[in-house]
């Protein structure tokens, strides 16, 4: 396996790290340290210079309009399009187009035309629901929320936890359970809209992410039309569960792009900063944190350059992600914690990015699934069998 870039994918990097150096990185001192978003007239004018480079809406399909980016080479380009203060949970500020919900390019014809199309135009918003207060690593059993057919509608009455931006989207993807007697079997996809008389976003969760929070929705005899079934009925974990081990591919990449600009503040800090007459970098105890430090962004980079690999190629690729993401994430927060001890005090104040790298970092080890699901299916993939 050959896992060196070619000279197309170095090239599309070295754009893509020049633009976060030279565009991205000088708007965020004027930003509030947890900023997510950019000024309107910066974002209008940098997503402008984003479609001239041919690279706006790197997740979309080429057949839908996007530019044909295969998963290794978006691996490499969220890496860096992470280094940068505001990188893990919000890369070059959007600039580069928002994704929407991949599971919608297997909708019907009439569903795309209502929702992916307009998704795609930057028309409408989505959410992604499919969390439940009862578990989200385990939604084959966590998911309670009932859908019941009533002629041509189904009724879905329950709730979900920690969901990103529904309290502004116009639409959003559902998981609820079709059949109590099933397992995976019994979960269907909906796409339900906010407005729909039912939907009640109930409160808003903050948590350690800057700025961005989540939300808990309500449904109370919310109809939704049998056409908004999303795939087939009992089929909605299938589609769940491909699309999250594909995410959490360029998840992992974010993991390494902070790992990697938190290791570059370290070193270039331990090289100015002097103690006792001589530089923090000829303390061997700083040496230690740096080398480890490295050992950890070069083996988080190859598994998650693997998984991706096996990706592109079409062949089984689920324990791969998994371990991808549980050693990104868990690394990424270990870089980070010792670059914050390399600063000192200067490592916990919002002058440098660190901090906010920090509270972000100890999320990844939770989001798309928690570092115990990943070990399980990692475990799964090598011994086989059903865990419970």
């Amino acid at each position: 396996m050959n896992l060196q870039p070619s000279e197309e994918q170095r090239l599309l990097v070295d754009v893509v790290r020049r633009f976060v150096r030279e565009e991205i990185i000088p708007l965020e001192a004027d930003l509030d340290p947890d900023a997510s978003e950019l000024e309107p007239a910066d974002h209008t004018r940098l997503a402008g210079m984003v479609r001239e480079m041919g690279l706006f809406g790197l997740d979309i399909p080429e057949e839908y309009g996007g530019p044909g980016v295969d998963i290794v080479t978006r691996t490499l380009m969220a890496i860096e399009m992470a280094q940068h203060r505001a990188g893990l949970y919000a890369p070059c500020y959007g600039v580069f187009g928002a994704v929407g919900l991949a599971q919608l390019y297997e909708a019907t014809e009439e569903q795309k035309e209502r929702y992916l199309h307009p998704t795609l135009r930057g028309e409408k918003r989505a959410f992604f629901g499919l969390t439940e207060p009862s578990g989200g690593s385990d939604p084959a059993r966590a998911i309670r929320t009932r859908a019941v057919r009533d002629g041509d509608d189904w009724v879905i009455n329950g709730a979900k936890i920690f969901i990103s931006g529904a309290d502004r989207a116009d639409y959003g993807i559902v998981f609820a359970r079709t059949d109590p007697s099933k397992g995976r079997a019994g979960v269907t996809c909906f796409i339900v809209e906010t407005d729909w008389p039912g939907f009640h976003v109930r409160r808003v969760v903050h948590t350690l992410r800057s700025a961005n929070y989540a939300t808990e929705l309500q449904f109370e005899d919310l109809r939704v039309p049998a056409t908004n079934v999303l795939g087939t009925v009992g089929g909605g974990f299938a589609i769940a569960n491909d699309r999250l081990s594909r995410q959490r591919i360029p998840y992992a990449a974010a993991c390494i792009g902070v790992a990697i600009a938190a290791q570059e503040m370290a070193i270039e800090y331990a090289r100015l900063r002097e103690t006792f007459g001589a530089p923090l970098s000829t303390r061997q105890s700083v040496q230690n944190m740096i080398i480890d430090s490295q050992v950890d962004i070069e083996s988080a980079r190859w598994l998650t350059l693997a998984a991706a690999e096996r990706a592109h190629r079409g062949e089984p690729f689920r324990k791969e992600a998994a371990m991808a993401k549980l050693v990104a994430s868990e690394a990424g927060g270990r870089v980070v914690d010792r670059a914050m001890q390399i600063h000192g005090g200067y490592g916990v104040t919002k002058d440098l990015p660190l901090e906010r790298w920090y509270r972000e970092m100890r999320i990844r080890r939770i989001g798309e699934g928690p570092s115990e699901v990943q070990r399980l299916i990692i475990a799964r993939d090598l011994i086989g069998g059903s865990f419970h």
